[in-house]
């Protein structure tokens, strides 16, 4: 029988802290399964239990012994190779249909999971219902906003990106003057932007005339229970460590981690950080 609790799989990066502290807040009793290989130490100012991928039945076990109702997926996790899971005798049995999943991509791999949870009584939730304060909202978040020049760049930006979407490959671009200087692939959006300091000066800002956008926004095609777009501070740093000009999230399609601290950082390094109704 499942209870009251809300439970967190935590994978890496600040997105799983930022909703369980946020539930916490909010007065939710919080459970956090952390991933070993992914989950950082914060995990130890909740409730918690160290699982490994595999180890399935432990990390049901774990759920209802902590009287887990809601359960929600968060965090970076790096694809494994299945040859070098462990599984436990409930992995074995549900093995698969999860590698089925997983071959038709990252989103039908997420409904795959969610689908297991809800399959054993847990409801699962979305970022935006445990965490809301978290959810881009229209307007930028510090003092600088878009130019003309920007705006365009935003609107081709976020047309690229939900092309990708449609094809289940990411969910950010960059767009600098019009043209298309990248997109995000499995390489995750900091190694994405990070591309962007090797093209030549022409084609981009610099930290003295900054050019060009960061855009992100869900894949169409995804169940936002799993997996919206992230942002935070390393996002704004890594911005403007390549020149962008600022960066656009979709306004209810999107999180930001620690919002008054991305303002300000945005705002000491000179640049946007806005939220664009879709």
């Amino acid at each position: 029988m499942v209870g009251s609790t809300i439970g967190i799989v935590a994978g890496g990066g600040d997105l799983p802290r930022a909703i369980a502290e946020s539930a916490r807040d909010a007065g939710r009793e919080v459970f956090v399964l952390a991933l070993r290989g992914s989950s950082e130490d914060w995990v130890s100012n909740f409730p918690h239990e160290w699982i490994s991928l595999g180890e399935t039945g432990k990390a049901f076990r774990a759920l209802r012994t902590a009287n887990v109702s809601d359960a929600l997926l968060a965090g970076r996790v790096e694809r494994p190779k299945f040859s070098d899971i462990k599984l436990d005798a409930k992995s074995v049995m549900l093995a698969p249909r999860v590698m089925a999943a997983a071959l038709k991509g990252d989103d039908a791999l997420l409904r795959s999971l969610v689908d297991l949870f809800e399959r054993e009584g847990f409801h699962v939730i979305g970022a935006a219902e445990a965490a809301p304060n978290l959810i881009a909202q229209v307007g930028a978040l510090g003092r600088l906003r878009p130019s003309a020049d920007d705006e365009r760049d935003i609107a081709l930006a976020f047309k690229v990106v939900r092309a990708l979407g449609e094809l289940d490959v990411g969910q950010a671009s960059v767009v600098c003057a019009g043209l298309t200087l990248a997109v995000e692939a499995a390489e995750g959006t900091d190694a994405m932007i990070a591309r962007i300091s090797a093209l030549p000066e022409h084609l981009r800002g610099t930290s003295t005339r900054r050019r060009g956008v960061l855009a992100k926004a869900p894949k169409p095609v995804q169940d936002r229970k799993t997996d919206l777009p992230v942002i935070g501070l390393q996002t704004v740093r890594n911005v403007a460590a390549v020149g962008l000009a600022g960066i656009a999230v979709e306004a209810g399609g999107a999180l930001i981690v620690d919002k008054l601290a991305v303002g300000a950082e945005a705002d000491k390094l000179g640049l946007f950080v806005v939220g664009v109704a879709a």
